[in-house]
């Protein structure tokens, strides 16, 4: 099992969740968050005054996966979410070692 995560633009979460469900991703976690990278954030104005906003607001997406669909989920969310500027984000792709259902017990592909 594999553990992908995901951050994106905010406005491309829906996107991203229509093309795992339609490849059938059962579950995804989306949290969010901050953060940058090389885009290293921007100004802004307010009230008359300018500065800087160094962390940028993300969408991190999280799912456990069977090994054998990690490629396709990459590739879906990568098409659902590219815009070709910068900002796009990143995926992680990380080994998972157990996966347990608290409700049933049941582990492994089972509780995924």
């Amino acid at each position: 099992m594999k553990k992908i995560e995901a951050i994106i633009k905010p406005f491309k979460l829906d996107d991203v969740r229509e093309a795992l469900a339609e490849i059938g991703v059962a579950g995804m976690t989306a949290t969010e968050v901050k953060g940058f990278g090389r885009q290293k954030g921007h100004t802004e104005l307010y009230r008359g005054a300018e500065y800087v906003v160094d962390f940028l607001p993300k969408i991190r997406i999280e799912l456990v996966v069977a090994a054998e669909q990690v490629e396709e989920c990459i590739e879906a969310i990568i098409k659902a979410a590219r815009t070709g500027k910068i900002g796009d984000g990143k995926i992680f792709v990380t080994d998972v070692q157990r996966v347990i259902r608290i409700r049933t017990g049941e582990e492994g592909r089972e509780a995924i």
